[in-house]
């Protein structure tokens, strides 16, 4: 096929505007990788500077008084317990018991062995603070995988538009011929 040399030309210019085109999309792919890069590590440093320090200080402030005051709670209990109660039902155990039997028949008594036999003392539950990842780890890794949808989504409505950058047929032969008059 022999092309005119005007056409050469034209088809020429055509490439050449072809790879100006693609090498400034490579740019732009380029910057907007830079971009997405800067995103990501501002994140992280939000992250670790704001919202680690207010998720631990939310926690320090409301979480952990209550968890001291429920232990404290308890505790209380417990000694209420052991130093009021217990005594307290002894003394009535003691007493109805006392007027009919004497302590040493009490303290021989199948029935008392076997009923001192059945209680159990158990040591207070000690609840240690959990070390590792908390929730605010959670939280702060939560926004940052939403910070980089953002950015990749922005990256895509920047570019999904491509097709309206290329010149259609009809509109080509349109501009040709208004080139050749």
């Amino acid at each position: 096929m022999s092309l005119s040399r005007k056409r050469r030309k034209e088809l020429t210019r055509l490439r050449k505007s072809a790879d100006e085109l693609w090498s400034h999309q490579q740019e732009v792919m380029d910057h907007a990788n830079a971009v997405a890069r800067e995103a990501g590590r501002q994140a992280g440093v939000l992250t670790r500077e704001e919202v680690v320090p207010r998720v631990r200080e939310g926690y320090e402030q409301y979480v952990q008084p209550g968890v001291h005051a429920t232990q404290h709670i308890a505790g209380d209990v417990r000694r209420r317990v052991t130093n009021d109660v217990i005594p307290g039902i002894g003394n009535v155990i003691g007493n109805t018991i006392g007027g009919v039997m004497s302590v040493g028949d009490i303290a021989r008594d199948a029935r008392v062995r076997a009923a001192l036999g059945r209680l159990s003392f158990q040591k207070p539950v000690v609840v240690e603070q959990k070390k590792g990842p908390g929730a605010g780890t959670y939280i702060a890794l939560g926004i940052g995988i939403a910070a980089a949808v953002g950015v990749a989504y922005a990256v895509w409505q920047t570019f999904r538009a491509d097709d309206e950058l290329w010149v259609a047929d009809d509109e080509f032969e349109a501009l040709k011929g208004n080139a050749e008059a």
